[in-house]
């Protein structure tokens, strides 16, 4: 079945909002054979197997993974074909995916990862991690590097999908490589830790189900080419959607909560054993937010977290920090932030990070910076990788409110500029000065302290330098937190060429926040017009350190300010 009759079969069932037309849903799921399909204008079959046919009970206790995965050899044997899963709960452990087959979760139908033992299984259980590669293993964590063991699982397939209104619960996947106190390690035996795993895929639609507690990854995609995601609801603690090493993607409508790790991450690691760029990526119409308690977005009761300091959740967009390709035509619009922390752009491991477009961005509650745009060389990949770039970002349209006292960053490194950013017609609100060591120096989530444990960057953020800037950190784990206590409101730019801010409002809550509005560092070439500050600051709200061709014109309430050079000035 090709990627044109998955997408007419997909609008069929939406017609009929469920299952909700008896006659269709009885046809389809009571069926004791397979069904062609009637009416189709082309000559191809086009069937539908139901799993229960095929021996899954969908009771939650019976595994029935075995009975799911022979109807899916039957559909592929067929030459393609959908499986049904009718209302139930069907617990499994691995189910295989193969060529132009699609699996359709029918409204009350429930994948479940089934749990297993805290010291894994001797036999059964999910399939097996493909075998360690010692040579480009060390460049990701062990997560990117597998992809088997899964709950559903697909390597070298093409024309594949899964879509309905059901759900995936992955209840007994492991979270990361250690055991946690109710879930094994991943590296146990018979354990699986992704609802969702491609490798080497194309033409890929996964559109209109929800993932409940979706392990390691909710859903992981390297080397997938012309891959749409549409619609999705994702509630889970570690990272919804990881977008690695593709081509011609389309993530577009999805809600992802994720309290403690990434929501969208586009990355580009080095897992297939060479590099190869992330490019042509449209991520649109999405809510991202970290603040509500995994499992309470898809209940409906969105029971915030309980947290004496702001809640630092995660729930982002973010390119990175898995950084040995590229990053290239990345488009990121109308998508909402929520009680999370900002967009970040990271290149860390030689990408080339370039052409960017992140506009129509509505934030609220954002922890730590809003916009993070970090070039550094932590370089953790083969050695003859050079360190990369990133440039041409357009930035606009953006409205944040109620974020944390941390300003933007974008900062590259001594000898490697960020350059050619634009931002305009954005307004910025921060939360008052009294809680900017809170954004700053918060305590470290366990995914933080597992990066740092595991020699990925520092343990927490580091002291300014003796002239009050903030200190290079070329190999840490990029994080807007590396930095410490930023001595900007507004925004700190280090390290960056050609930078231009048109009708942006900077607007600090704070009366006592005696910081200047920017710090620029290292900075060449840095025009700013129709900039709007609170009032009653009207001068000195600008720190140029080694700056040069600096330009400040049409701001109301401040003075036109051009400077060619300057050693350490405030203007």
């Amino acid at each position: 079945m090709g990627m044109k009759n998955v997408q007419e079969f997909r609008r069929e069932f939406l017609k009929m909002a469920g299952l909700g037309m008896a006659g269709g849903a009885v046809t389809l799921a009571g069926s004791m054979e397979a069904q062609p399909r009637k009416g189709a204008a082309t000559a191809a079959r086009e069937v539908y197997y139901d799993v229960r046919r095929f021996g899954a009970t969908g009771d939650g206790q019976t595994i029935d993974s075995p009975a799911i995965n022979r109807a899916i050899e039957a559909a592929a044997n067929a030459g393609g074909g959908t499986v049904m899963f009718p209302a139930g709960v069907y617990a499994s452990y691995s189910i295989r995916l193969k060529s132009n087959v699609a699996l359709y979760l029918s409204q009350g139908a429930t994948i479940l990862a089934a749990t297993v033992p805290m010291d894994g299984l001797k036999t059964g259980g999910y399939d097996a991690a493909e075998p360690q590669n010692p040579t480009i293993e060390k460049f990701q964590d062990y997560g990117h590097n597998h992809w088997h063991n899964s709950l559903i699982w697909g390597e070298d397939l093409h024309d594949i999908g899964i879509f309905g209104p059901g759900l995936i619960w992955g209840k007994g996947l492991a979270r990361g490589e250690k055991a946690e106190v109710d879930l094994p390690a991943s590296t146990s035996p018979g354990v699986g830790n992704k609802a969702i795993a491609l490798k080497n895929c194309r033409n890929v639609i996964l559109s209109d189900f929800s993932v409940l507690r979706g392990g390691w990854f909710c859903i992981l995609v390297t080397g997938v080419d012309n891959l749409t995601i549409d619609n999705l609801k994702i509630d889970t603690s570690r990272d919804g959607i990881d977008v690695d090493c593709c081509r011609n993607v389309r993530i577009s409508n999805c809600t992802v909560n994720s309290p403690q790790d990434d929501g969208i991450c586009p990355k580009s690691s080095y897992a297939l054993g060479y590099r190869r760029d992330t490019i042509n990526v449209t991520i649109t119409g999405c809510y991202v937010t970290g603040g509500y308690q995994v499992g309470t977005v898809l209940d409906g009761t969105w029971k915030p977290h309980v947290n004496p300091v702001r809640f630092y959740g995660h729930g982002r967009i973010k390119c990175g920090t898995e950084s040995n390709g590229g990053f290239r035509n990345i488009t990121i619009s109308d998508c909402t932030f929520d009680t999370c922390r900002g967009f970040a752009l990271e290149t860390a491991d030689g990408a080339n990070l370039e052409d960017i477009t992140f506009t129509g961005i509505t934030m609220r509650g954002v922890r730590g910076a809003p916009l993070f745009l970090r070039l550094q060389s932590r370089m953790r990949g083969p050695k003859e990788i050079p360190v990369g770039t990133l440039k041409r970002v357009l930035m606009s349209n953006v409205t944040s409110h109620d974020a944390d006292p941390m300003p933007s960053i974008f900062a590259g490194i001594p000898d490697h500029a960020i350059e050619d950013v634009k931002l305009s017609d954005s307004y910025f609100h921060h939360a008052p000065i009294e809680s900017v060591a809170a954004a700053s120096n918060v305590q470290m989530s366990a995914i933080d302290k597992g990066h740092a444990s595991s020699g990925y960057g520092q343990a927490g953020p580091a002291p300014l330098g003796p002239d009050g800037i903030p200190q290079e950190l070329p190999q840490g784990y990029p994080e807007p937190n590396m930095f410490g206590d930023v001595p900007a409101s507004g925004l700190y730019a280090r390290h960056i060429r050609n930078l231009e801010l048109t009708n942006v409002e900077f607007a600090n809550q704070s009366t006592s926040d005696t910081r200047p509005t920017m710090l620029l560092a290292d900075a060449d070439g840095v025009d700013l017009f129709r900039l709007r500050l609170p009032r009653r600051l009207q001068e000195k709200q600008f720190r140029l350190h080694n700056a040069q061709d600096f330009r400040l014109f049409g701001c109301q309430f401040y003075r036109d300010e051009k400077v060619d050079h300057a050693t350490d000035q405030t203007v």
